[in-house]
């Protein structure tokens, strides 16, 4: 129930601030990525993209549609997380002084863990025969990922990835600003991922650090396999579990 601060008509203001809010996000970072390296800069990276098979026709169109459609389920749940932090049902703060400024990097790093835990396993799940088909295809369908398949999802699990954040929100808290930069961390990442192109140096790549961090060329394989690298932001459950795919 909606209290007298969120009126039902304010409640789809805030719903449609933020479809168009995501969607933009995801137009603006997909589309960047794509107009340089597949249209700007198309001869010069067309020999280093990972997957050889090439895209499927009407792939991009279909991309978009599922990502506007899962745009529509992350606003739903970004209104309603919204709701929550003005009725105080979340632990999200505004005043830095609250916590200090040390804790901005830790409640990053925190909630980085937390959705990586998340992701792996339930991504993890999603491949079970049963649920695949239902929940996890759509994305499949891309099997030379671009871009615009960052957002790609069946409803199902636009759901399923939508619902961890406001959980995590509910208990740890984090910082307006640190959420603000963890959604955009969050969508450049996706795309980043799903570019076919490797734009992260080979160096940093093999070295201590780089080695815990997803780039295109991990993500690649998860598309070409379906069964490794099911990791988001880093490899370490990967590793752990023996799902990797170097």
């Amino acid at each position: 129930m909606i209290s007298d601060t969120t009126t039902p008509g304010l409640f789809l203001i805030y719903l449609l601030i933020f479809f168009i809010a995501i969607l933009m996000r995801y137009f603006v970072a997909a589309g960047v990525f794509y107009w340089y390296y597949y249209v700007l800069r198309r001869e010069k990276f067309a020999g280093k993209r990972l997957s050889r098979r090439g895209g499927k026709k009407g792939q991009i169109k279909k991309e978009i549609i599922y990502s506007m459609k899962s745009s529509a389920i992350f606003a739903v749940v970004g209104a309603a997380t919204f709701w929550m932090w003005q009725e105080g049902f979340t632990a999200v703060y505004t005043d830095i002084s609250s916590y200090g400024y040390l804790y901005l990097p830790v409640s990053l790093l925190l909630i980085l863990l937390i959705h990586e835990t998340y992701f792996y396993w339930v991504h993890r799940w999603m491949h079970h025969p049963r649920i695949f088909k239902y929940v996890h295809k759509v994305h499949h369908d891309s099997l030379a990922p671009n871009p615009w398949t960052a957002f790609s999802f069946h409803p199902w699990e636009s759901i399923i990835e939508a619902l961890i954040l406001p959980l995590i929100l509910i208990f740890l808290p984090v910082n307006i600003f640190v959420l603000g930069f963890y959604l955009l961390v969050m969508t450049v990442s996706s795309v980043v991922n799903h570019l076919d192109i490797e734009i992260y140096p080979q160096r940093f790549l093999k070295s201590r650090i780089g080695k815990f961090f997803i780039g295109a060329t991990h993500h690649h394989f998860h598309h070409a396999e379906f069964h490794s690298n099911y990791g988001l932001y880093f490899t370490f459950w990967d590793r752990w579990m023996g799902t990797e795919r170097e």
